[in-house]
């Protein structure tokens, strides 16, 4: 009875802290989610992200955009959704999936601060790596359907994209105000809410601005709708996700850190990749974590796997992405993200330790 009460605490806690802190600022993921399915031009999407489009140009730009985006795995959800529903193909959406809250720049250059610069080199080179392995062997193992409209696009045997227009200029600064919106409030490195606010007030300004000039009122309207429909898919499963996160961190004792994840042996690596998994956390937030691991004894193997491992697969990620992919999908996902971060771990450790 003792124990279900802490549970419980546990998932209040975790679940308060979110709704508090972390989900207002993952809000603006969501309106640029619905805007980018409502309104940019599909023919642009399918070009570049589509099935058919090249690989070294379609995962070129996904591991770019993911790069730039200092977001959680929860924030990068909507916007997961949002460019595979407009026409991405499977394979450079799971690069962007997993690029951006692995890889970001905010994130290597916390980890080279605070833990160093082998640890930060290696994260970055192997995260890049791992997200082209993973998107490459998800497009081979379930590859898009493909209609003949979309094949036409994306080969570029449709009408010329648009892009000098008045309004579609507008549109294009529409879309960069909804981004520098999103870095601002998603960004760990403003924790100050006051700061936040204030930083906000004059992008939400120049974005009505904007919007009364790119956007038509039916335009608006497809936008809320698909804004609407990302948020009722999305959240109620990342809450719940969020709840069960939390009353899991509740039964794993400061003790088992330090005496199960000292060297770097398969078992203990393993257990550091598991551990990502269950105890989330949002981005940069790992960072610190892994500092404190590191004086606590644990091996830098171990720790590693636990960095390539923490942003990228959590138990509200995963709900979520099984919903937009399918059991099977997930399935190898998850697999081959395990077994990828477990194998770097042990690699680096056995390097290092040389």
């Amino acid at each position: 009875m003792i124990l279900a009460i802490e549970l419980l605490k546990g998932g209040v806690a975790t679940l308060k802290d979110y709704l508090l802190v972390h989900l207002p600022f993952v809000v603006p993921a969501f309106f640029l989610a619905g805007a980018l399915y409502a309104l940019f031009p599909k023919d642009k999407i399918l070009r570049y992200l589509g099935p058919r489009a090249p690989k070294h140009i379609s995962y070129t730009m996904s591991v770019a955009a993911g790069l730039c985006l200092a977001v959680c795995s929860c924030t990068i959800l909507p916007l997961f959704a949002g460019i595979r529903k407009s026409g991405a193909g499977l394979g450079p959406a799971i690069v962007f999936l997993y690029t951006a809250p692995a890889t970001n720049i905010l994130a290597i250059i916390y980890t080279s601060t605070l833990i160093g610069i082998d640890v930060a080199l290696a994260r970055i080179i192997l995260s890049i790596g791992f997200a082209i392995i993973i998107g490459t062997s998800m497009a081979a193992l379930f590859p898009d359907k493909i209609s003949g409209n979309a094949a036409d696009v994306a080969t570029g045997q449709t009408f010329p994209l648009a892009g000098n227009s008045p309004t579609s200029k507008w549109l294009w600064v529409f879309f960069g105000l909804l981004l520098a919106i999103l870095l601002w409030g998603a960004s760990p490195a403003i924790t100050i809410l006051k700061v936040k606010l204030i930083g906000l007030a004059p992008l939400l300004i120049a974005l009505i601005f904007v919007a009364r000039r790119a956007l038509s009122r039916d335009d608006v309207l497809s936008w809320m709708r698909e804004t609407w429909f990302f948020v009722r898919t999305i959240i109620p499963l990342l809450l719940v996700g969020v709840f069960v996160a939390g009353m899991l961190r509740v039964v794993i004792p400061a003790e088992f850190v330090s005496q199960h994840f000292g060297t770097t042996t398969v078992g203990a690596t393993l257990a550091a990749v598991l551990f990502g998994v269950v105890a989330y956390f949002p981005t940069l937030v790992e960072v610190p974590m892994a500092r404190l691991f590191l004086d606590l004894g644990v091996g830098r193997g171990p720790l590693l796997a636990y960095l390539l491992a923490d942003p990228v697969i959590s138990l509200p990620s995963m709900l979520v992405v099984r919903q937009m992919i399918g059991n099977k999908r997930l399935l190898w996902y998850v697999v081959i993200i395990i077994a990828c971060c477990t194998a770097a771990g042990l690699l680096y450790g056995f390097v290092t330790s040389l």
